[in-house]
């Protein structure tokens, strides 16, 4: 496994500086080994995964000409995503190729008997700083909808730079009713505020205007329809990824919400909204038996807007197969559809970490 020093990543300008991929899984040729075994353990038996993965300074789009900088994990936002089974062993060398320092918390992880993999600057670590590496070792438990963001500067790094990915943990014994799923995705809600858009360092205060808002780093209308055939059970894993609220609606249906925070609740609950705040997980299932085109948004109602200009923000929608999408008006009418834009496909593979290209940033000179 690659590794980078401080000395080999001094301040000559640090990714151009240093040649390390943004992500590897143990390596090139063994990545699709370990996948595949990982996939193919017995019960009980855990798995072994190793990564490595820089942080590095991108540019993303939110939508249209809105460009954002951000502290970016393997150089995208969300970034990767990490699917494992419960009781795994996750290895994870985090290369810090910015201008400040960074962690990982392993947010809804127990971290029994590895308190100090916990991501905390200050109370179980350092914070590592630029040009520096840490090795991040622990079991994956409990099984859950799970997620992992820096925990240096918070308001900003998290709140306002897309410090942010998912990490799906599946259980050993699944429930009946997570044995019904026919589609899995990953919708992660966040906020932003423009004024601070070019000033890494700085923002995520008090204050602040929040005025551009997203599903998976995209403002409408740069998010992605939800595409099904009607008889399918969908399950939308929902996180409050920033640090702000989104009532969540969905047209046409009654869902259940089935998982809190990655623990499933006693009694399902039957809902069209759901409030998500900071920090939370959702997990609901959606029996796809109305077909049509249904329209999915956040009832905080500045929400849907971009720069304070609507229609945007937290908006798209389930559009079922079978359902003309040649009408004018229709806004994906004549749009090209981009699958995994809600991390999907990527769930259908072997256990591993999986990037996303379509949440690649431009890197930062």
């Amino acid at each position: 496994m690659t590794q980078i020093t401080r000395r080999d990543a001094v301040f000559k300008g640090l990714g151009a500086a240093v040649a390390v991929p943004a992500l590897t899984a143990v390596s090139s040729d063994a990545a699709g080994k370990e996948r595949t075994a990982a996939a193919g353990k017995p019960r009980g038996q855990a798995a072994q995964h190793k990564f490595e993965m820089n942080i590095e300074e991108t540019r993303i789009t939110l939508v249209g000409q809105q460009t954002f900088q951000t502290f970016a994990y393997a150089g995208q936002v969300p970034a990767p995503l990490f699917h494992v089974r419960e009781g795994d062993h996750v290895e994870v060398v985090l290369n810090n190729l910015t201008t400040l320092p960074h962690t990982i918390h392993w947010h809804g992880l127990l971290q029994r008997g590895s308190w100090e993999m916990d991501g905390v600057p200050d109370m179980t670590q350092l914070g590592i700083q630029p040009g520096d590496s840490f090795t991040y070792k622990f079991v994956a438990e409990p099984a859950g909808t799970m997620w992992y963001h820096c925990h240096v500067n918070v308001n900003e790094h998290v709140a306002t730079r897309g410090m942010w990915g998912p990490f799906i943990i599946d259980p050993i014994k699944p429930a009946p009713i997570e044995r019904e799923v026919t589609g899995d995705y990953i919708l992660m809600f966040s906020e932003w505020a423009s004024s601070w858009a070019d000033k890494l360092g700085q923002g995520g205060m008090p204050g602040d205007v929040f005025d551009y808002f997203t599903i998976n780093g995209k403002s409408f209308p740069e998010t992605q329809p939800i595409r099904v055939k009607e008889g399918d059970v969908i399950r939308l894993r929902m996180f409050g990824a920033g640090g702000g609220f989104h009532s969540i609606h969905i047209h046409g249906h009654v869902f259940q919400i089935v998982f809190k925070d990655g623990h499933q609740l006693p009694a399902p609950i039957n809902a069209d909204t759901v409030l998500v705040g900071p920090g939370e997980r959702y997990d609901i299932i959606l029996r796809c038996d109305n077909p049509g085109r249904w329209m999915i948004h956040d009832h905080i109602d500045s929400h849907t807007m971009n720069g304070h200009t609507p229609h945007g923000g937290v908006m798209t929608l389930i559009e079922y197969d079978g359902i003309p999408r040649d009408q004018s008006y229709y806004h994906w009418a004549h749009k090209e559809f981009v699958p995994d834009f809600y991390y999907e496909e990527s769930l259908r593979k072997p256990h591993g970490i999986h990037t996303n290209p379509n949440f690649k940033g431009t890197p930062v000179a």
